[in-house]
């Protein structure tokens, strides 16, 4: 079960290795960590905020000299530059593990128990500890592991890069499954996320079994108290 958050001190910005004044060299950042902690594990989730679905995690261990063009913008990839991403990081990754908590573990611990205890999942089926394991955000899974955080790390890290491809990759996938479950969703559009689209077919439909149903509580009250 997920523990609850640690702190750790935020990575610095001027901790970076920079290839110019703009563009942070992702790998040179893990470099720095490899060489005094040894193996770098990259966590990174997808799917926090979505009304629908389960939550996923990604760890990844990438080798020393490994270098996979085009992580650096990954909230820019096309999802067909995603997957392809994806498939290069499975291939070139030390280890890697992509876990998820189900929507009634959402509902059950909260979402960001929830959250950490993907990122657990994670952690722990990668079959290697890491040296150190740097986490996208401000919070830290409760990890049998040397942690620090790093805001906005997908940026910054290239671990938690891969991490973060491999996550999102995942839910969309999955999300694309269960909207074949629930055709009347939308979820391929929209996976999950408040949009207008997505409000107006729960209107309609109605709640169904991935719809995380505490995410709706105010939306619900809203509609009672308009009559």
């Amino acid at each position: 079960m997920a523990g609850s958050p640690s702190k750790s001190p935020a990575i610095e910005l001027e901790q970076l290795t920079l290839i110019s004044d703009e563009a942070p060299d992702l790998f040179g950042f893990d470099s720095g960590f490899r060489r005094k902690f040894g193996a770098v594990c990259g966590i990174d989730e997808a799917g926090r905020g979505p009304l629908a679905g389960d939550v996923f995690a990604a760890a990844v261990i990438l080798d020393e000299g490994v270098v996979i063009e085009g992580i650096n913008d990954s909230k820019k990839l096309t999802e067909k530059k995603r997957e392809a991403l994806f498939d290069e990081i499975c291939s070139k990754a030390r280890a890697y593990c992509i876990a998820s908590a189900s929507v009634d573990e959402i509902e059950r611990l909260n979402i960001l128990q929830a959250d950490f205890l993907a990122m657990q999942r994670a952690y722990n089926g990668l079959g290697m500890q890491a040296g150190i394991v740097l986490v996208d955000g401000n919070q830290l899974p409760q990890l049998d592991a040397e942690m620090k955080y790093v805001i906005k790390g997908d940026a910054r890290s290239a671990s938690i890069a891969a991490a973060s491809i491999l996550a999102k990759v995942s839910r969309d996938r999955y999300m694309k499954q269960m909207a074949e479950k629930y055709p009347q969703y939308g979820f391929e559009k929209h996976k999950g996320y408040g949009t207008k689209a997505h409000y107006a077919a729960v209107d309609e439909f109605g709640l169904c079994e991935i719809h995380r149903k505490s995410f709706f509580k105010k939306y619900f009250e809203k509609k009672e108290s308009h009559g």
